[in-house]
C-alpha cells in the first residue's frame, strides 16, 4: 500500500513516515499544500494524511480539490484545531477520518489500517485467502498458522493482493503501490517478487492471468 503525508512539521512528518514505512508502506511526504495536491492529483495512493495548517494552499482547500476531479483515496485530517466547527469542515470536505494533535502513533497507524480495510471491504485487522493469513496489525503471515518470514517488498505485495482477493491486479498497478516515487521502478522485478512469494507460501493461491496480471483467489489454492 502508498500512501502519502501532507504535513508541514519537519519532525512531525518524518517521524510518520518513518512509523508508516516500519509498517510496511511505501510513503511519499509533502511539507506545502501546493506539493502535496500536485502529488495526490498525479500519483495512485491508497490513503492520504493530511494536515489542514498548511502553507500555500490550506488542507481543506487541498481536500476539495481532490475530491472535486474525482479522487476518491481515504483522507486522514490531522491538524491541532480541536473546535468542533474545524472537524465538521474537514468531513464535509470529503474526509474519511480525523485526528487531532498531539497524538499517539499506534492510534495514527490504527486509523490508517481501518480506513485502507474499508475502502476494499475488509471488515478486520486479519485477511485471509485460503489457508493464507495476514495480519494487518503485526505484519505476520501464516500458512495453516505456521508464521512466514517474508521480506519487506515481498510482505508489500501479498497486502496488495489479499486487500484486493479476487480481482486481477496488473504489474503497472502492483508497480505503482508498492514503491515510493523515489523508487528505482522496474515492473520485471515484480515477476520476481510473484515467484518468491509462491515459493515461501507453499500454496497455489496467486494466478497469473495472461496479459492481464495476477489474481489472488482462494477458490484456486493446492498445495
Amino acid at each position: 500500500m502508498r500512501l502519502l503525508v501532507v504535513e508541514d512539521d519537519a519532525i512531525l512528518n518524518r517521524q510518520i513516515v518513518t512509523s508508516l514505512e516500519q509498517a510496511g508502506y511505501a510513503v511519499d511526504s509533502a511539507s506545502d499544500g501546493e506539493e502535496g495536491q500536485f502529488l495526490g492529483d498525479t500519483e495512485p495512493y491508497d490513503a492520504v494524511i493530511l494536515d489542514l495548517g498548511l502553507p500555500k494552499v490550506d488542507g481543506v482547500t487541498v481536500l476539495n480539490a481532490w475530491r472535486r476531479e474525482g479522487r476518491k483515496m481515504p483522507v486522514i485530517i490531522l491538524t491541532a484545531r480541536d473546535r468542533w466547527s474545524d472537524k465538521v469542515q474537514g468531513f464535509d470536505a470529503g474526509a474519511d477520518d480525523y485526528v487531532t494533535k498531539p497524538f499517539h502513533m499506534e492510534e495514527l497507524l490504527a486509523r490508517v489500517r481501518a480506513l485502507l480495510r474499508r475502502a476494499t471491504g475488509h471488515a478486520t485487522s486479519e485477511i485471509s485467502c485460503g489457508p493464507v493469513k495476514l495480519d494487518t496489525r503485526s505484519g505476520r503471515v501464516t500458512v495453516d498458522g505456521n508464521p512466514v518470514k517474508l521480506t519487506s517488498h515481498e510482505y508489500r505485495l501479498l497486502s496488495y493482493l489479499m486487500h484486493h482477493t479476487g480481482r486481477i491486479v496488473s504489474r503497472g498497478e502492483l508497480t505503482e503501490h508498492l514503491y515510493d516515487q523515489d523508487f528505482d521502478r522496474d515492473s520485471n522485478t515484480i515477476e520476481v517478487f510473484i515467484g518468491r512469494l509462491r515459493k515461501k507460501l507453499g500454496v497455489d493461491i496467486i494466478q497469473t492471468v495472461r496479459g492481464l496480471g495476477y489474481l489472488l483467489d482462494a477458490g484456486q489454492t493446492r498445495t
